[in-house]
């Protein structure tokens, strides 16, 4: 049977549209995918993420394991702040990205609803090199997300708080971080109020938003999925993520492997494309030029701020150039696309 968020009924209440995922039943949509991704990028827009993974690492150690297990610097943050990282086998491929967070007692991870068990598996396995170590999986913690350029308007006392900077609202930790290419801030609200606190933001008519917008929101910003952009025969170096790998930090996991793909180089690379005609490529979709298959979509959607078929998609690095002319293979037909940077919008 799907899990469910503290929302689900409020969510029924709302007319949503239920669809499984990632072993929820989750909102897809409320009015319209359209109507949702259009709120956001003009005004605001409200998620239900409370089906995302958040897992408090406590004790004298934690800092110490986020640095061996993960790849990016968190020993650069500094108390309230947050950074996106990655977690990495031995072989440099993806087992989630991941976002942390430096509170005053502990590190937070919020982790992606389909890793949730394989991120607490692979932290439990780890751990057992590490003493003074807790790992908290926080079940009495829901999130939300509001997003869009006049959310600012709903956190009149956070209008200071800098981007992947966290703070306390009400009673509730929230960072100014998102998912979609727009300013906004996701909410740590406990379970017992996270329906009061998501019945105070839709008085305000803010539209609430499923899992459709979500979708095209982030392929417009150019921002990856796991099990679409990542994946563990994928390597943060190839999807452009690069930054958030910090080699000249101590030892961590997958650091070899890295460094040897970053000396020798990338065989593929991220890109964003740009569809000409109104067929829309999907995930598995190949790229063909020169009479070869050079690449392959790894999500694709329409884009209501472009009005045309976009996608992402891996190609490799020789033809992985702006400007550059690929065909996309839909349903035995090749449609002309050109290639862009991954973020399209």
């Amino acid at each position: 049977m799907p899990k469910r968020t503290s929302l689900y009924e409020e969510q029924l209440k709302l007319s949503a549209k239920m669809v499984p995922f990632a072993g929820w039943e989750m909102p897809v949509s409320y009015k319209s995918i359209i109507a949702e991704h259009e709120a956001v990028r003009s005004a605001c827009g409200i998620f239900d993420i409370g089906h995302m993974g958040v897992v408090d690492l406590l004790g004298k150690n934690a800092l110490a394991f986020i640095q061996y297990v993960a790849t990016n610097d968190a020993g650069r943050l500094l108390e309230n702040e947050c950074q996106y990282s990655i977690l990495c086998n031995q072989d440099g491929g993806v087992i989630d990205d991941i976002l942390v967070y430096r509170l005053k007692d502990r590190i937070r991870l919020v982790v992606n609803a389909s890793n949730t068990d394989a991120v607490l598996s692979h932290l439990n396995d780890q751990a057992k090199s590490f003493g003074s170590l807790s790992i908290l999986h926080r079940q009495d913690v829901s999130m939300l997300s509001l997003q869009g350029p006049k959310t600012i308007g709903f956190f009149d006392a956070l209008k200071a708080l800098s981007r992947n900077h966290c703070a306390e609202w009400k009673g509730i930790t929230t960072s100014r971080t998102g998912y979609t290419g727009e300013d906004g801030f996701e909410l740590f609200a406990p379970k017992e109020k996270v329906v009061d606190v998501w019945r105070e933001f839709i008085s305000k008519n803010i539209q609430p938003c499923g899992l459709g917008a979500r979708d095209t929101l982030r392929i417009e910003a150019g921002l990856p999925l796991y099990g679409h952009e990542y994946d563990l025969n994928t390597n943060p170096i190839e999807a452009g993520y690069s930054w958030a790998v910090k080699l000249d930090k101590p030892d961590f996991i997958g650091k070899k492997a890295l460094q040897k793909i970053k000396l020798s180089g990338i065989l593929r690379k991220l890109v964003g494309l740009k569809i000409r005609g109104r067929s829309i490529p999907r995930e598995g979709f190949r790229l063909i030029a020169d009479g070869e298959e050079v690449g392959m979509v790894t999500s694709g959607t329409f884009s209501p701020t472009l009005k045309i078929p976009v996608a992402l998609a891996y190609v490799k690095v020789d033809y992985a150039v702006p400007g550059r002319e690929l065909g996309v293979e839909i349903r035995n037909e090749i449609f002309p696309a050109v290639v862009t940077s991954r973020k399209l919008v």
